[in-house]
């Protein structure tokens, strides 16, 4: 069993690889075979498994998210409550609730078994720069 934590620090909304990072762990753990689990440790951000050919993907998805749950400030999402933090806020909540905030992928001969043209991405959901907390844990 091999823990790591990686540290992402994001510009604003939008989705930052980590699957390079992620491949360097399994090497130097020397993991052969087992599960890796993915976990973001934030409310307001998700992990997903997406395209890494096709940056016009990230953009799309980006545009799609900001459609589906436009700022609070935004007159159809008046009826928001939870605006402590800005008018991204509750949106970034949202967005993470119906995405994902872990991951299991499974790895051989110490590699992810990705398929072409996957790859790690942390979905940021708010507007200003973070620090992001990612916990890696292999289970053999």
């Amino acid at each position: 069993m091999a823990l790591r934590r990686l540290m992402i620090r994001t510009e604003g909304q939008g989705l930052y690889e980590f699957t390079r990072e992620t491949e360097a762990f399994l090497e130097e753990e020397d993991a052969a075979e087992g599960l890796l689990t993915i976990f973001v440790r934030h409310t307001s951000c998700s992990v997903l498994i997406q395209e890494n050919a096709d940056p016009s993907v990230q953009r799309d998805l980006r545009a799609f998210f900001a459609r589906l749950v436009p700022p609070s400030s935004d007159p159809a999402m008046h009826w928001m409550e939870h605006r402590q933090e800005g008018p991204d806020d509750m949106p970034a909540h949202i967005k993470a609730a119906l995405t994902q905030v872990s991951l299991g992928i499974p790895f051989s001969d110490g590699r992810l078994l990705l398929g072409d043209w996957q790859g790690l991405y942390l979905f940021e959901h708010r507007d200003r720069p973070h620090r992001r907390e990612i916990v890696l844990h292999i289970a053999g």
